[in-house]
């Protein structure tokens, strides 16, 4: 069995990484540059950081964060907001990134997934989707969680998988920042549904939320807050998994 994945998420606005709760009351966070470095030398098993305003603000990556990233972690970590073209992808990809996620022009232009993974190989797209239930049903959003698309998840997701995404970041926007716990329901639907890995994220509150994520189906659990603000400690997270049987990487 492959190891579970624990998955530190740093939002990047401006230069800075912050942290809000369902999008909203943003306060600053650290240096994304360091925090990476500090989260790759405690042992988390990949990085993840989120340009959250590049799509909305209809503008490129933040390129001089990711080289700097690549010079001083050495764990894998994937790259995220305003991508909107392969070409963003190679930028991305050369300036050090191991992944690339894709959301909101993914929503927009379907045939990205395909062209991506076709010049880059499946392992480096990774399909992230904000999803919100509406009327009982789940919804896809884009723009940071701004617009509903009307799609549904789940039919969105395996579109997704079939188009060549690699992976399938699952934020669940009720959940984001309240602590309260993943939904652990949609997260092992959609991972019985699509044949990727999924990554659980949105409302990681204590160690158990993340045991029941990763022993209900995720691959992986994406956080923030409570890495960030030293409310969850890495390496007893860690332990404590393995503990619980679940197969995870020490040291």
């Amino acid at each position: 069995m492959l190891a579970k994945r624990i998955i530190p998420c740093l939002d990047v606005r401006d230069g800075r990484v912050v942290k809000g709760t369902q999008f909203q009351n943003i306060r600053d966070v650290d240096d994304p540059v360091e925090l990476g470095k500090r989260y790759s030398e405690l042992g988390v098993d990949e990085l993840v950081f989120y340009d959250i305003t590049a799509s909305y603000e209809k503008r490129s990556i933040f390129l001089d964060v990711v080289k700097q990233v690549a010079e001083e972690v050495h764990i894998p970590f994937t790259v995220g907001g305003g991508i909107a073209t392969t070409e963003d992808f190679r930028t991305v990809l050369n300036a050090g990134a191991d992944k690339v996620s894709i959301n909101s022009a993914a929503v927009k232009n379907p045939n990205l997934i395909n062209e991506a993974a076709g010049w880059f190989g499946n392992q480096c797209v990774v399909l992230s989707i904000d999803t919100k239930l509406i009327d009982g049903k789940w919804r896809v959003f884009v723009q940071g969680g701004r617009k509903d698309t009307g799609l549904r998840l789940f039919d969105w997701a395996k579109e997704g998988v079939e188009r060549g995404a690699g992976e399938i970041v699952l934020n669940v926007m009720n959940a984001d920042g309240v602590k309260t716990g993943y939904n652990v329901e949609v997260t092992r639907q959609l991972a019985q549904i699509v044949n990727v890995p999924v990554i659980a994220s949105g409302g990681a509150g204590k160690k158990e939320h993340f045991c029941d994520v990763l022993k209900k189906g995720a691959d992986a659990a994406l956080a923030a807050s409570v890495f960030h603000f030293g409310e969850i400690e890495i390496k007893e997270l860690k332990q404590y998994l393995s503990n619980e049987g679940l197969p995870i990487r020490l040291g």
